[in-house]
């Protein structure tokens, strides 16, 4: 308590801490002795705005971190040679992003083995540590990488749908390729041929082939296929038609495991391809979990896995051979891509919590132990202390709905405080037990927000996931109006200060409440799905995934396209809303917004637009940092400003 009796406040979480102040590591590699693990840290540079990523070495039984490459330049995605004596990382270079190789020790001077012109990605060591697969666009205009030519820009042809894509912009025929570089004389060709993505490269365990995944978007699926280094034959595995996540080869080449879900179910399954017969059995049905990452084998009857259940990461092993599954850890936390020593003991992985950032955990599989290795965020979070937090279960409609009440750090059961509604994006998606910037933000700054999992959710099954189909702001948004119900029951909810916010998918359900209902009296609305017709036309995906979902093509559905777009019923709209957009998203084209915008302001409601130029669909996390600050900044000014903050719980 302060001298004059009323509570202290703690300080708050800024947009500016949270843009600029925070220390990230990410993608943790152990070595195969299990001794060392190489991860890359991302940083902004205060002065002059830019984000920067960094490789760093730690031992497993901790000590002081070694920087690995040099503090000018980023560099990322380490992947240690198969004797665990170097190091290949990528790196921005003036002319595009080159592959160095470096020894796993402090102060080593890379080696650049090649370079692209564009972004490089997946690295793969051969099992003879001669070779590395990896990643990066081609374009057949332009196979010798010069670039642009001098002039006009060239008129752009298109025959195909996919010619455009979020993050990459205008791609025409460019797509991402395999190629192979000799680690030693830096000579390099490309594998793949077929003018379509293709995925993450692994090494069966002779070196003879890879496995991996080719986009087809025209068929809406992604195929895995094995491909023969030498030859470049090509063997399909999958149809085209379906979706193929994640892969693993078997310690003896003899089989591979992988995630797939051949009819668009919502719901990914493990099946196992046995590479002599060419024979592929189901292993699970309806495994009732989100499949995030690569599995591993860790010996020749199983295999490791990262899982979502009910919005929470767990480490799982799958029996190979009968499909059961056992679980080993489940933490209230967000994992990302696991790694794992060469006797399959150490497993390490970035997580993140309600209350922390994302730290580099190391999993004991013999003692069941975890242990973090990392706290980079801790100072920031000592003097700035994150939200409470508590999970809630509502029963609604036959269902149990999971969300995650966050409160403010200085919370008290005695005063009232405005709730904030905050819906994934998806529809296939979760909330869960992450830290979440925005949040974060608003919780900090005396905010309840509410977070989440309606059905059409995923890490629930294929039954729960499947509820939304055909029925967008149906019993999606009841679910959500249920949630915030229980929580207005809540003795420190105030029910006259409500605010919704939403991105995407999210944003379609903000765009849709708020023309079904006034009940809130603030709503934030980001790069949403406003129109379903012109989304399907303009988007870089919705062509294939309105049909599933709608059931058909506008021509063919035209009624229910039209039933359940908000721009239907975007006249009746009376709540304050802010709308925000990434300028080059092309996943929610910003014509959706522009469309929002107009509708909201004709319809005589207060409406700000606010658009990011050079914005993609997810730039309010990987955008300039001064764009993501001014996100947190502006959204929270904008419940502020609607909304208020906490108060005495006798106030009207």
């Amino acid at each position: 308590m302060s001298s004059d009796g009323s509570r202290s406040l703690s300080t708050p979480l800024t947009p500016l801490m949270l843009a600029y102040g925070l220390s990230v590591p990410s993608d943790p590699q152990i070595s195969p002795d299990g001794s060392r693990i190489a991860y890359t840290l991302s940083t902004v540079d205060g002065e002059t705005k830019r984000r920067r990523s960094r490789v760093w070495l730690r031992t497993v039984e901790g000590g002081e971190p070694e920087a690995l490459t040099p503090a000018g330049q980023s560099a990322s995605g380490a992947r240690w040679s198969p004797d665990g004596t170097d190091l290949a990382v990528t790196a921005d270079v003036d002319d595009g992003t080159a592959i160095w190789v470096l020894p796993a020790t402090a102060d080593a001077a890379p080696r650049e083995i090649t370079c692209h012109m564009f972004g490089v990605d997946e690295l793969a060591w051969s099992p003879d540590g001669a070779r590395l697969a990896y990643t990066t666009d081609y374009d057949p205009d332009d196979p010798e990488e010069l670039g642009p030519k001098p002039g006009a820009p060239s008129v752009r042809v298109t025959r195909r749908i996919d010619y455009k894509m979020d993050g990459r912009g205008y791609v025409g025929d460019r797509r991402t390729h395999v190629f192979l570089v000799d680690v030693s004389s830096g000579g390099r060709r490309r594998l793949t041929t077929e003018l379509v993505d293709h995925r993450s490269p692994q090494w069966s365990p002779d070196g003879r082939r890879l496995a991996l995944v080719m986009a087809r978007s025209e068929q809406q699926g992604t195929q895995l296929v094995l491909l023969d280094v030498e030859s470049g034959h090509s063997q399909a595995i999958t149809s085209a038609g379906g979706i193929v996540e994640s892969w693993a080869w078997s310690p003896d080449g003899e089989h591979l495991v992988y995630a797939g879900d051949p009819e668009h179910s919502l719901q990914l399954d493990f099946f196992r391809f046995e590479v002599a017969t060419g024979i592929t059995r189901r292993l699970t049905d309806d495994v009732q979990a989100e499949l995030e990452g690569q599995p591993v084998w860790v010996d020749v009857g199983h295999v490791l896995f990262h899982s979502i259940r009910r919005g929470s990461s767990g480490l799982e092993l799958l029996d190979t051979e009968t499909g059961s599954t056992e679980l080993l850890e489940r933490a209230d936390c967000r994992g990302g891509e696991i790694s794992v020593d060469a006797a399959a003991r150490l497993v390490v992985q970035a997580r993140t919590t309600l209350t922390s950032t994302a730290d580099i955990i190391v999993f004991d599989r013999q003692s069941g132990a975890a242990r973090a290795l990392t706290g980079y965020a801790t100072p920031v979070l000592t003097e700035h202390p994150p939200a409470l937090s508590e999970k809630l279960s509502v029963p609604h409609d036959g269902y149990m709905i999971d969300a995650w009440l966050i409160k403010p750090p200085d919370f008290d059961p005695a005063r009232r405080y405005p709730v904030i509604l905050d819906v994934h994006g998806g529809p296939s998606s979760s909330h869960g037990p992450r830290f979440i910037d925005h949040q974060q933000c608003w919780a900090t700054h005396g905010f309840l927000v509410i977070s989440p999992n309606p059905r059409g959710s995923t890490s629930y099954g294929r039954h729960f996931a499947r509820q939304v189909i055909r029925d967008w702001g149906g019993g999606d948004f009841r679910d959500l109006m249920a949630v915030v119900d229980a929580v207005l029951e809540l003795p420190y909810a105030d029910p006259q200060r409500t605010g919704i916010f939403g991105i995407s998918y999210g944003g379609y359900m903000t765009a849709w409440t708020i023309s079904q209902t006034e009940r809130f009296k603030a709503a934030i609305c980001g790069e949403p799905i406003f129109d379903l017709e012109s989304d399907y036309g303009t988007s870089d995906v919705a062509f294939n995934g309105l049909e599933r979902h709608g059931g058909g093509p506008p021509h063919a559905e035209r009624q229910w396209y039209a039933a359940h777009s908000p721009s239907t019923f975007a006249h009746r709209t009376r709540t304050p809303t802010l709308i925000f957009h990434g300028e080059a998203d092309a996943r929610c084209p910003i014509g959706q917004s522009e469309q929002m915008f107009t509708a909201l302001k004709k319809a005589g409601c207060e409406v700000e637009y606010v658009r990011y130029p050079g914005g993609s669909h997810m730039f309010f996390l990987v955008g300039p940092p001064e764009h993501r600050a001014d996100f947190l900044a502006r959204t929270l000014a904008w419940f502020s400003e609607h909304l208020g903050g906490p108060k005495p719980a006798a106030a009207d």
